[in-house]
């Protein structure tokens, strides 16, 4: 078992391996330079090549995949994308799907010596279909999860722009009352961690959200939505054009619809389609069913 510090950002890592019933792999954080001068930001786990590449969605960070790590027990890279966690923000506030796959790809040949099961949840799942339709030759699987071009979330950014009219908080635990009373997360202790991985202490001892999209919820989502509707159908068929094998996990409680879902099947007709019960963060809670899907496409001869 690895010895991980307590004081690090891997400070809860052994306590998730002691309720799955799992070893605690090697850990380190490891950083790209970007050609723009931007750093891109990402944890390693495991021993040897990675074979897994997991890209979280809009406000989250790479810490969100900690459990489907500790259960796939294979080595992995997981990304902070742009404007997330540890990686720098960007200036022009684009977020973009196609702008994130940009960096994705140049960690991918920094990091990675083999085509990855690429796993993306959510705006981490758009940005993963462009990669893997961009860039065939590093993808030898790839799955979305709970997320497909055009889906409808209105909704959400709604409820997202209301939880980030605050955006600093006198300690950790103010910033985890909220959250749980706009309903995220899970237990308190689920909600402490999520907290303590997408804040920060600033020097004037008050804490705040990491992640640029606090700041920008607004323009971020409206900027996502513009942009799709400028590609009129592109996306689709950039996903119907990807070479790897493709995989759509559903949560039940999730952001899609059965319409979507259905669209999704008329322009993938060959693809798999996996319903779990989960809400739309699948990884954090139906971590053991993602794995098993990564598990399962590791096994499977490259075409």
């Amino acid at each position: 078992m690895a010895v991980v510090n307590d004081s690090s950002e891997f400070r809860y890592l052994r306590s998730q391996a002691h309720q799955l019933g799992t070893d605690v792999p090697p850990a380190e954080r490891i950083a790209l330079a970007l050609p723009d001068g931007r750093t891109l930001s990402a944890l390693r786990f495991g021993d040897g090549d990675p074979e897994v590449t997991l890209l979280h969605g809009a406000g989250l960070n790479a810490h969100t995949w900690d459990a489907v790590v500790l259960l796939l027990d294979r080595p992995v890279i997981a990304i902070d994308l742009a404007g997330h966690g540890d990686s720098s923000w960007r200036e022009d506030l684009d977020y973009s799907p196609a702008v994130l796959a940009d960096d994705v790809a140049e960690a991918l040949r920094a990091w990675t010596s083999r085509p990855q099961v690429l796993m993306g949840h959510s705006l981490g799942g758009l940005t993963a279909s462009i990669v893997a339709s961009w860039h065939p030759e590093l993808v030898h699987e790839l799955v979305l999860v709970d997320i497909v071009p055009g889906v409808d979330t209105d909704a959400a950014p709604a409820v997202l722009r209301e939880f980030y009219t605050v955006t600093d908080f006198s300690s950790r635990d103010e910033a985890v009352d909220r959250a749980q009373q706009f309903g995220f997360g899970g237990s308190r202790s689920d909600t402490e961690r999520g907290v303590f991985f997408n804040t920060r202490v600033r020097a004037d001892g008050r804490v705040e959200w990491k992640h640029h999209f606090a700041r920008i919820i607004g323009s971020a989502f409206d900027s996502l939505k513009a942009a799709h509707a400028a590609s009129g159908g592109a996306p689709w068929a950039q996903l119907a054009g990807v070479a790897a094998p493709v995989t759509l996990v559903r949560g039940e409680r999730g952001f899609l619809q059965d319409a979507d879902v259905a669209t999704f099947a008329e322009h993938l007709p060959t693809a798999r389609i996996v319903t779990v019960a989960a809400g739309h963060n699948v990884q954090e809670t139906a971590p053991a069913s993602l794995a098993e899907i990564a598990s399962g496409a590791l096994t499977r001869v490259t075409r």
